[in-house]
């Protein structure tokens, strides 16, 4: 939701609304447009090399050496003394992420449409940030549904024994879908995108990945190697996705070398400064 051209503010608010969401979502779609795109481009594929090697050593070796011990000393499924974990682990439900970011966008539009000038482009200027969260986490949940679905291995225990080797591809079914992990997913990708935004915001954001990615082990939902790959994925499709809004300079710059910045961002000291000075259109 970056600034569109201006909007005749002589047309009413639901027409206002209608304009302002029309722009905001065209702009996701747009030719690109930076000149550095291709650098950004190269620079990324490195990483994901780099990433794709590192994480599928590990989870190779997760599966080999760890799986099957570290699933047998959890505590039995359904433990009532778990209950902390089961709330804390809804932090990192994909749905609960994705619809709180939708709302968030809607609310967004909704005010945008009734501002103009300065005001406006503040609240677009976040409009933009929050259609970069929600579309870092969505499109990493459609690919880690696509790779359950392929690979289709088993949650721990399931079929009686602690077998880490529970492979049925395109089974299709829940309990064959441990991997990658979809808590581990939604939380990597959201820290990935919340920290590109907001550097300083990296340690917190980090942490509660981890501190999600940790849960579904503890509530044996996951093997030790599918919270990895789920990590792996989310900071891949999060990656992904900041590439697309640079490469649209939306929210991002790119340097000569393909680093990829945020761009400076609405701060809420702006947003008070002009409220006393907007107004309805």
């Amino acid at each position: 939701m970056s600034a569109p051209a201006e909007i005749p503010h002589r047309q009413n608010y639901p027409m206002q609304l209608l304009a302002v969401s029309g722009r905001s979502l065209a702009q996701l779609v747009r030719a690109p447009s930076h000149s550095r795109r291709a650098e950004a481009a190269r620079k990324m594929a490195r990483h994901w090399l780099y990433l794709a090697a590192a994480g599928a050593t590990l989870i190779i070796v997760l599966m080999l050496l760890l799986d099957k011990t570290e699933i047998e000393l959890m505590p039995a499924r359904g433990t009532p003394g778990l209950w902390p974990i089961r709330i804390l682990t809804d932090f990192g439900k994909d749905a609960y992420v994705l619809w709180a970011l939708a709302a968030a966008l809607v609310v967004v539009a909704l005010v945008a449409a009734s501002k103009h000038g300065t005001s406006r482009a503040l609240w677009l200027g976040l409009g933009t940030r929050l259609q970069f969260l929600f579309l870092s986490v969505g499109v990493s949940v459609l690919i880690g549904e696509v790779l359950k679905f392929t690979i289709g291995r088993g949650r721990p225990f399931v079929g009686g024994t602690a077998n880490p080797y529970n492979f049925i591809p395109f089974q299709g079914t829940e309990a064959h879908f441990s991997l990658p992990s979809g808590h581990a997913l939604t939380a990597f990708s959201l820290a990935f995108a919340v920290g590109a935004l907001w550097p300083r915001l990296r340690v917190f954001m980090f942490t509660y990945a981890i501190v999600i990615a940790l849960t579904r082990l503890v509530l044996l939902a996951h093997h030790p190697s599918d919270v990895v790959g789920g990590a792996l994925v989310g900071i891949v499709g999060a990656m992904a996705v900041r590439y697309w809004f640079a490469a649209r300079r939306l929210g991002f710059a790119i340097r000569g070398d393909g680093t990829i910045l945020a761009l400076p961002g609405p701060a809420f000291g702006r947003f008070k400064r002009v409220a006393h000075g907007s107004s309805a259109p």
